[in-house]
């Protein structure tokens, strides 16, 4: 049967780092996407030293097919929140950081403007620990987009979820704004790296796949990950095709020969999976000429 699931998507997941990281954030209300959506690859993100904290609340304007995520009208930003997520950048030991969000169109910029204040946050704390952003569309409001790298990410991400065809899946989403949005972070600051996603398995072409690949290399997107869609509950558009591991390695070979410069490419991958690995020395080397330039060293 073509969508039963697959022997290959049994990874369990290790509830002592979850009750770790519940321990060392107790008192903080804050939200992790790892623990939040009982992430299967925590324990490996984790030891590694990385977390993704979910800011702006955990209710969406929007509501896409894909996602589990409560749709309804949000309450107003947190301004405390930057400083509670430092405090748990300080308390987990943290040495790369991912921002999300909900999508928030009920904001006038997005909940841009948090974004950056929770990075400057994490920066005066310590500006050693590399930041990455994983942001909505803003409505493709380019001065949102230029309000986060502003804040200086390391990397800023948008992911574009599925190929064109598909995004019925996508409320109020459109693909070529969601370029755009990629676009308008590397005119902003070369220096920023840009990193997408896509899903697989909602019923795309492999041809479909491969021009996604185009369009965000057109886009100049230094980064990508690629992973199986899982059907989170059972409100959510079901899964057409389980991938096999080897069709994951195929991807990723085609997508590295159009020039990314890291892919992670899997049945378990996620865009903050492994998140530290995309561009380790890259983003080193660049940060450190960016200091001396500036006449600041780290």
């Amino acid at each position: 049967m073509r969508n039963a699931r697959p022997v290959w998507l049994n990874k369990k997941i290790d509830f002592r780092a979850m009750h770790v990281m519940e321990e060392r954030l107790a008192g903080l209300s804050l939200r992790t996407v790892c623990h939040q959506a009982r992430c299967p690859n925590i324990s490996e993100c984790f030891c590694r030293g990385t977390a993704t904290f979910l800011i702006l609340g955990d209710i969406c304007t929007r509501g896409c097919g894909f996602c589990s995520v409560k749709r309804g009208s949000p309450s107003q930003p947190d301004t405390g929140e930057p400083t509670r997520v430092a405090e748990a950048v300080r308390r987990l030991q943290l040495r790369h950081v991912v921002v999300t969000s909900v999508t928030r169109d009920d904001l006038a910029d997005g909940g841009a403007s948090l974004f950056a204040t929770v990075i400057r946050a994490i920066r005066e704390y310590d500006d050693s620990i590399t930041v990455e952003t994983l942001t909505p569309d803003f409505l493709g409001d380019a001065n949102a987009v230029k309000t986060v790298v502003e804040a200086r990410p390391d990397i800023f991400g948008h992911n574009l979820e599925t190929v064109p065809s598909l995004y019925g899946v996508r409320t109020r989403c459109d693909y070529r704004r969601s370029l755009k949005v990629l676009e308008s972070a590397k005119a902003y600051a070369d220096r920023v790296r840009t990193k997408s996603a896509i899903m697989l398995g909602l019923g795309e072409t492999e041809r479909e796949v491969i021009d996604v690949f185009r369009d965000l290399r057109n886009a100049g997107c230094d980064y990508l990950a690629i992973g199986q869609y899982l059907q989170p509950d059972r409100r959510a558009v079901p899964v057409k095709e389980y991938l096999d591991p080897f069709r994951f390695v195929q991807y990723r070979k085609a997508a590295e020969s159009l020039g990314f410069k890291h892919v992670e490419s899997g049945v378990y991958v996620r865009s903050s999976y492994m998140a530290d690995r995309y561009g380790e020395s890259e983003i080193s080397e660049s940060r450190e000429s960016e200091n001396l330039i500036s006449g600041i060293r780290i």
